[in-house]
């Protein structure tokens, strides 16, 4: 509620003539093309999910893509902080045969690739910010650069949470988590094995290049989203903003919606980071505005219908289970 709040106050102290105008020039040829970018980003992160499982798990790509959907429509149009899409995407994952303590691992491994790689996209845009002359960018840049050390130092947790065994001491309740991901039609012991030990199978030494993959993959879809804006940009006719400007405003823009994950699809903080990261550049805050609310478009176009398949899924569960015997 206090993030609609923000949302409806930015949008109201503003012109809603100049939102409404740059919203408009963008027309829907150009939406159209924001909404292809975001399902071909999407896509990319389900493959950098398969390159974790490879021969691992029978699931196809298919599997992955679908579920990677799922995940990305709860997880933007859903009150989950974020990563309750990641929760129900391992648990989906099951449906395909996958071990539960082995879907699980899966998702712990994406979601540290995932974070990592956007805390090195920001990285990189506070770098480029430093280029700008101004104190207003130099603040910025000092509080990115701020955030990103305490980022990296709870993502090192994480990578030792997996790497050194450290998962065994709280077996018991990842084990209860993974029992969770595991059907009531599959027998009990398709739940063997413990969360540390995928983890381990995960991580093991041949597998390093299919990591490697991943992470790139993950990288290449945080890059990409700077293509959302400068389609965006280019639609409405704003002139003059340079490739590593478009980068600068999507990195830091992103993590600011992260650092307020606990928001639903960080309502109202993507729209302040917007107008403040875009005012660096020249650009007023009704077109920074028309910006934001154009990237939330693929967040309904492509997340309701992910939100119907995740029913549908979860009703052929149902309609798998064991008939009761009178």
């Amino acid at each position: 509620m206090l993030g609609l709040g923000l949302a409806i106050w930015l949008v109201a102290t503003n012109d809603l003539g100049a939102v409404a105008d740059a919203f408009g020039r963008i027309g829907i040829f150009g939406l159209a093309g924001v909404v292809t970018m975001r399902a071909a980003i999407v896509l990319l992160c389900a493959l950098a999910w398969q390159r974790i499982l490879d021969r691992l798990s029978p699931a196809g790509f298919g599997a992955f893509a679908t579920l990677r959907f799922v995940r990305e429509g709860i997880n933007v149009l859903l009150p989950v902080a974020s990563v309750g899409g990641d929760v129900v995407g391992g648990r989906l994952l099951t449906f395909w045969g996958v071990a539960g303590p082995l879907a699980a691992a899966s998702i712990l491994a994406d979601m540290l690739f995932q974070v990592g790689t956007q805390a090195l996209f920001a990285l990189l845009g506070a770098g480029l910010l430093m280029q700008v002359q101004g104190e207003p960018a130099a603040e910025l840049a000092s509080w990115v650069f701020r955030a990103l050390a305490v980022a990296g130092l709870v993502l090192a947790a994480f990578f030792a949470f997996q790497r050194t065994g450290a998962a065994r001491f709280v077996e018991a309740r990842l084990g209860a988590l993974s029992r969770r991901f595991v059907r009531e039609t599959e027998p009990a012991r398709s739940a063997g094995g413990s969360v540390q030990d995928a983890l381990d199978a995960v991580w093991g030494r041949g597998r390093r290049a299919r990591l490697l993959q991943s992470i790139l993959l993950h990288a290449l879809a945080w890059t990409l989203g700077a293509a959302e804006i400068a389609i965006v940009l280019a639609c409405i006719g704003v002139e003059g903003v340079t490739l590593s400007e478009v980068l600068v405003i999507e990195a830091l823009s992103q993590a600011i919606k992260s650092a307020a994950f606990p928001i639903p699809s960080g309502l109202g903080v993507q729209e302040g980071g917007f107008v403040l990261v875009g005012a660096l550049f020249g650009i007023d805050p009704g077109t920074a505005i028309a910006l934001s609310l154009a990237k939330r478009v693929p967040d309904v176009v492509l997340g309701l219908p992910a939100l119907i398949v995740w029913q549908n899924l979860e009703a052929r569960r149902d309609a798998m289970s064991p008939q009761e015997t009178p």
